[in-house]
C-alpha cells in the first residue's frame, strides 16, 4: 500500500513521519517566522514548507493536512499583526483610533469618505492646487499616525497591509472585524503621510520649473531680442565714430601730433555728438555684463510672484521638513515668512534689518534690494520670497533640505547603513561585492590594471601602423587626442539571410490572447496575481481575466474592447474587481519573473547570451492628461509633457526590470534603481548605455557594486583619459599615448572616503538607500561633495579602462557587444511602440501608480512575446536540423526573437482557457508559405 511504501522510504533514507511531535514542532516554528517576515501568499509558504520538510527528510503529509496548516499559520500571524497594530495606536494616542475610523465616514456636504479624499493625489500644475496638496498634507498628518511605534512589524507586511487599505473601498473597510479594521486604517494613513508630503514636494519642484523657472528664462530671451536692433543701430554707429577716429589717427602718425578740433570734426561728419553720446549710453546700457544674463533672469523670476503667491505661507507651515548644517539658515528663513507675507509693506516697507540678507546671491541682490520701482534702500518681498524658493528647490534636490515622512524627499543620510547594522552585514556584503582586500591592496591592483591597459594599448596602436582605427591628433589648444574611426557594419552571409526568412515563415500565426494563455500555459506566470488582501481564494477563470486586462493595458486600447457579457471572466465589473485587487506592480513583477526564468532555459537563448550583459534605455512617452508625473521636453514631446520608461533588457532579450521616470531626466541618475531592483534573472557583470546616462560618480558606483559600465560615448577621443600612479617598479611610460593620459587619479583621496564608500555600497545592495537620491546628495549639480569626488576619482579608473577597450584597434569585440546589446534594446522598444498602439501611442494615466502598473503590463506582454517567439524560433532550428537542412551555430546566435508579422495586434479580442498540458503549435511550411505571397 502507499502507506507501507512510505514507510519502506522513511526507513532506507532516514526520513521521519510527519507525525514526529519534535518535526512538526520545528516546521511549526519555520512557517510561523515565514508567515510573519514574508508578504507572500498561501500557496508560496505552501511551497516553502514543502521544501523545508524535503530539506529536513520529513516524509510529506496529505495536502490538505499541510494547506490546513499553512491556512492556520497565516490566520495566526495576521491577527498577530493586526492586534499589534491596534494596540500601538492606542498606545499612542487614545483618540486616534477614533480619528483613523472617521476616515471612513462622508463629511457633511461632501460625496466622498475622508479616506478617498486623501487618496486623491494632485494633477494640476498651479498655485492653487499646490495650496490644495499642501493642505492633503497637512489634514494626513494631523491623524497623528507616525507616533504609533510600529518597529516590530515587517515593513513589507506593513507596506502590503498599506495597499490593501488604499485599494479597497470606504465601506469595504468599514465592514471589517476589529483589530483588523483599526490595523489596516493604521497602515493606510501611515502610507498617506508619506505620499501626501512626496506629492507635495513633487508638486513644488514641477511648478517651480514650470511655472516660475522657465517662463522667466523665456522672457529673458525675448527681452534679450526684442534689445539686438537697438544695439546693433547703435553699435554700427560708434563703428562708424570708431573708424573715422581711426582714420585720422593714422593720417596724423607722421608728425605725431593730433588736433582735437579735427578729431571732432570728423566725428561729426558721422553723426551729430548728442547722437553719438547717446548711443555710447545706450550700448553701456543694453550691453550685458559678465553676469547680466542670469541677474535679468532673476529679476522675471521675481515677476512671477502670483504664481507662488496662494502656497507660500502654508508651504512654510506645513510641510515637515528639516535640513543639513548648510541648509538651516534657509529653513530658517523659510520658516519666518509668514510673518513678513503678513505684513502690509506699502505702508511699512521691508528693510535689509528685516530679512537674511546673507541668503541673498550675489545674482539676485539687484532684484531684491535695487528695485527702482521701490524706495531706495528698501527690499522688494516678492524678489526676497522667490529668491528663498529657489534656493529651496535646488536644496531639496541636493537633499540639503529634506523631509520626513517622505520616501521620495527624505535624507539619504539617514538610510545609510551605521554603527552595529554596518557592522552586522559588513562582511558578508563586501565578501559577496569582491572587496573584502585592505584599500592599498585594491587601490593597488586597480593601478597595475590600468597600468597594463595603458601599455597594450599603446603596443598595438604600434603594431598596427597608420592604418589604425585609432590615431593620436592634436585638438583644441593644441593638446592631443584620440581619432577613431567608425564600426563598420558586419556583413550578413548569405545562409543567415536564408536562415531568417524561413524561421520567419516557420512561425505559427496567432492572435495576442492567445499567445499569453498559452505562455501562461507554459509558465503559470497569471498564478503570481494574488488578492491584495492577501485571500487565499481564487475566482474562476483568473488567468483569463488576468490576460483581458494585461491585453487592455498593454495595447492601450481600454477595458471596451476585451469585454464580453456573455463570459463572466469578462464582464466589466469582473474585470474592474481583478484591476483593482489583483493587478499592480508586485504582481506584474513575480509574473515577469517566470518568463525570464523560461527565457533562459531555452536553448537558442542561450546562443544569444548568458545574461550577464543588460542594457537600459529610455523609451520616451507623451503623457497628454493633467498630472504631476510628467514634464515638459520640446525635443521629445513637443507642446506637451511625458516620461520615461527606462528598462533593462539583457542579452537573452529579456525585460529585467523597469522604472517610470517623470520628463527626461539624466537616465544616469536612475539606470542603478533599475538594477538594484530586478525581476528576476542573475545580476548582469556588464551594462551598456547611450552616451547621456554616464558620469565620473556614476562609473565609481558601479564599479564598487561589482558592474562593469559601458555606455556608448559619441566623442570617446575627446574624452578624458586617465592614468594613476603605477605600482612601484614600473616606469608608466605610455610613448604617444602619454600625451592622451594627461589626467591623474588622485588616489590619496579615495583612501581617505574609503570607508564611507564601502558603507555606501552595502546600504545600496542592501536596498536601505535609493541610487537616485544619493546621487543626487553627492553630486549636487556639478558640486560634487568630498565623498562625491572620492567616487569620481574612483570611478575615472574603470572610465578609462572602457574606453581603451572601446578603441583598441586590435580587438573590437567588446566595441561591437556594446553596439549590439544597444541594437537589441532599441528593436525591443520598436516591438513595444508596436503593441502599445492605442489612442495614439500616449501614455493617458494621471497617477504615477497608474503609470506604473501600466507600463509594467506592457513590459510583461513584451517578454510573454519574446518567450513565445522564442520558443517556437528554438523548435523552428530543431526541425530544420532534424530535416537534414545544416544551421550553423553563428547564424542562430543571430536570429531575433522581436519580430511580430505573425502576432495579431489588432481587433476585437477572444481569449481561450488554459489548456492543461499545452503542447506547441505546428509550424508552417515555409515553402507554402512562399508559395502564397508569389
Amino acid at each position: 500500500t502507499a502507506y507501507e511504501h512510505a514507510w519502506e522510504i522513511r526507513d532506507a533514507y532516514g526520513y521521519r513521519d510527519f507525525s514526529d511531535s519534535a518535526a512538526q514542532e520545528q516546521l511549526r516554528d519555520f512557517m510561523d517566522g515565514r508567515a510573519w517576515t514574508h508578504a507572500e501568499g498561501a500557496l508560496a509558504l505552501f511551497t516553502q514548507a514543502t521544501a523545508w520538510l524535503r530539506r529536513h527528510r520529513v516524509l510529506l503529509p496529505g495536502v490538505s493536512t499541510l494547506a490546513r496548516l499553512v491556512s492556520q499559520v497565516r490566520d495566526q500571524a495576521a491577527e498577530r499583526m493586526y492586534r499589534t497594530l491596534a494596540d500601538a495606536a492606542a498606545s499612542a494616542d487614545a483618540e486616534l483610533p477614533y480619528r483613523l475610523r472617521d476616515l471612513l465616514a462622508v463629511p457633511e456636504g461632501q460625496r466622498l469618505s475622508a479616506l478617498e479624499l486623501l487618496r486623491r493625489a494632485p494633477t494640476r500644475t498651479s498655485g492653487v492646487a499646490m495650496s490644495r496638496a499642501l493642505d492633503r498634507a497637512s489634514t494626513a498628518l494631523a491623524i497623528g499616525a507616525r507616533a504609533a511605534q510600529v518597529q516590530a512589524i515587517p515593513a513589507n507586511r506593513l507596506a502590503a497591509l498599506a495597499r490593501y487599505g488604499l485599494a479597497a473601498k470606504a465601506p469595504q473597510l468599514a465592514e471589517l472585524a476589529e483589530p483588523r479594521k483599526t490595523a489596516t486604517l493604521l497602515a493606510t494613513a501611515r502610507n498617506l503621510e508619506a505620499a501626501a508630503v512626496d506629492d507635495a514636494l513633487d508638486l513644488f519642484d514641477l511648478l517651480m520649473a514650470t511655472r516660475v523657472i522657465n517662463p522667466a528664462r523665456r522672457a529673458s530671451r525675448e527681452q534679450r531680442l526684442a534689445t539686438l536692433p537697438r544695439l546693433e543701430r547703435a553699435s554700427a554707429l560708434l563703428l562708424a565714430v570708431n573708424t573715422a577716429l581711426l582714420d585720422l589717427l593714422a593720417a596724423a602718425a607722421e608728425d605725431g601730433r593730433v588736433d582735437v578740433a579735427a578729431a571732432w570734426a570728423a566725428v561729426e561728419r558721422v553723426a551729430p555728438r548728442e547722437q553719438i553720446t547717446a548711443a555710447a549710453a545706450m550700448v553701456e546700457d543694453l550691453l550685458p555684463a559678465d553676469d547680466g544674463d542670469e541677474t535679468a533672469l532673476r529679476a522675471n523670476i521675481a515677476s512671477r510672484y502670483g504664481v507662488v503667491r496662494p502656497f507660500v505661507e502654508l508651504l512654510a507651515e506645513a510641510l515637515p521638513l528639516a535640513a543639513t548644517p548648510a541648509a538651516t539658515e534657509l529653513l530658517h528663513a523659510l520658516r519666518r515668512l509668514p510673518e513678513l507675507l503678513r505684513r502690509r509693506v506699502s505702508r511699512k516697507p521691508l528693510q535689509p534689518a528685516d530679512v537674511e540678507a546673507a541668503l541673498v546671491p550675489a545674482l539676485w541682490r539687484p532684484a531684491v534690494f535695487a528695485n527702482r520701482r521701490l524706495p531706495a534702500g528698501t527690499v522688494d518681498r516678492d524678489a526676497y520670497v522667490l529668491c528663498l524658493l529657489e534656493q529651496l528647490r535646488t536644496a531639496l534636490r541636493r537633499r540639503d533640505v529634506f523631509a520626513h515622512p517622505s520616501l521620495r524627499w527624505s535624507d539619504p543620510r539617514a538610510r545609510l547603513l551605521d554603527g552595529a547594522d554596518w557592522l552586522a552585514v559588513r562582511d558578508e556584503v563586501l565578501a559577496g561585492l569582491g572587496l573584502a582586500e585592505s584599500v592599498d591592496e585594491h587601490l593597488a591592483a586597480c593601478a597595475a590594471t590600468l597600468d597594463a591597459a595603458w601599455r597594450l594599448l599603446a603596443q598595438r596602436i604600434e603594431e598596427a601602423g597608420p592604418d589604425a582605427s585609432v590615431r593620436i591628433v592634436p585638438g583644441e589648444g593644441g593638446r592631443m587626442r584620440l581619432s577613431v574611426q567608425k564600426l563598420e557594419a558586419l556583413g550578413e552571409p548569405a545562409s543567415l539571410v536564408a536562415l531568417r526568412k524561413t524561421v520567419a515563415a516557420m512561425l505559427p500565426r496567432v492572435d495576442l490572447p492567445e499567445l499569453l494563455m498559452e505562455v501562461h500555459a507554459w509558465t503559470g506566470c497569471f498564478d503570481e496575481y494574488v488578492h491584495v488582501g492577501d485571500l487565499s481564494t481564487r475566482i474562476e477563470d483568473l488567468p483569463v481575466a488576468i490576460a483581458a486586462l494585461l491585453v487592455a493595458e498593454a495595447c492601450n486600447v481600454g477595458l471596451t474592447p476585451v469585454i464580453k457579457p456573455g463570459e463572466p471572466a469578462l464582464t466589466r465589473d469582473r474585470l474592474s474587481h481583478v484591476d483593482q485587487n489583483y493587478v499592480r506592480a508586485e504582481t506584474h513583477a513575480a509574473a515577469n519573473a517566470r518568463l525570464i526564468e523560461a527565457q533562459a532555459g531555452i536553448e537558442i537563448a542561450g546562443l544569444w547570451g548568458g545574461g550577464l550583459l543588460a542594457s537600459v534605455d529610455g523609451l520616451r512617452f507623451v503623457v497628454p492628461v493633467r498630472t504631476i508625473n510628467a514634464a515638459p521636453s520640446p525635443r521629445y514631446f513637443g507642446l506637451k509633457r511625458g516620461g520615461t520608461w527606462l528598462n533593462a533588457v539583457n542579452d537573452q532579450v529579456a525585460g529585467i526590470g523597469a522604472v517610470f521616470v517623470p520628463g527626461t531626466r539624466r537616465d544616469s541618475l536612475h539606470i542603478l534603481d533599475t538594477l538594484l531592483n530586478l525581476d528576476a534573472g542573475p545580476k548582469p557583470e556588464m551594462v551598456t548605455t547611450d552616451t547621456a546616462s554616464y558620469s565620473d560618480i556614476v562609473f565609481g558606483l558601479f564599479r564598487l557594486l561589482g558592474y562593469r559600465f559601458s555606455p556608448r560615448i559619441a566623442d570617446m577621443g575627446g574624452t578624458q583619459f586617465w592614468r594613476a600612479d603605477p605600482p612601484a617598479g614600473l616606469p608608466g611610460d605610455y610613448g604617444p599615448l602619454g600625451a592622451v593620459a594627461r589626467g591623474r587619479v588622485n588616489l590619496d583621496r579615495i583612501r581617505t572616503h574609503w570607508p564611507d564608500m564601502l558603507r555606501v555600497a552595502g546600504s545600496l545592495v542592501t536596498s536601505k538607500v535609493r541610487a537616485y537620491d544619493l546621487i543626487r546628495m553627492i553630486s549636487r549639480d556639478g558640486n560634487p561633495t568630498p565623498l562625491g569626488q572620492a567616487f569620481a576619482e574612483y570611478g575615472r579608473v574603470d572610465k578609462t579602462l572602457h574606453l581603451l577597450a572601446m578603441v583598441d584597434p586590435a580587438d573590437e569585440t567588446y566595441r561591437r557587444r556594446v553596439t549590439r546589446q544597444l541594437n537589441v534594446q532599441e528593436s525591443r522598444h520598436r516591438l513595444a511602440r508596436k503593441i502599445f498602439h492605442g489612442q495614439r501611442g500616449e501614455l493617458r494615466q494621471a497617477y504615477r501608480e497608474g503609470q506604473e502598473d501600466q507600463l509594467g503590463a506592457l513590459g510583461l506582454v513584451l517578454n510573454a512575446v519574446v518567450l513565445w517567439n522564442t520558443r517556437y524560433i528554438d523548435a523552428a532550428v530543431r526541425a530544420l536540423r532534424a530535416a537534414g537542412q545544416p544551421v550553423a551555430a553563428d547564424d542562430a546566435a543571430r536570429l531575433s526573437p522581436l519580430g511580430h508579422e505573425h502576432i495579431n495586434l489588432l481587433g476585437r479580442y477572444a481569449f481561450p482557457r488554459p489548456v492543461a498540458q499545452p503542447v506547441l503549435r505546428a509550424l508552417r511550411d515555409p515553402a507554402a508559405d512562399d508559395l502564397a505571397s508569389s
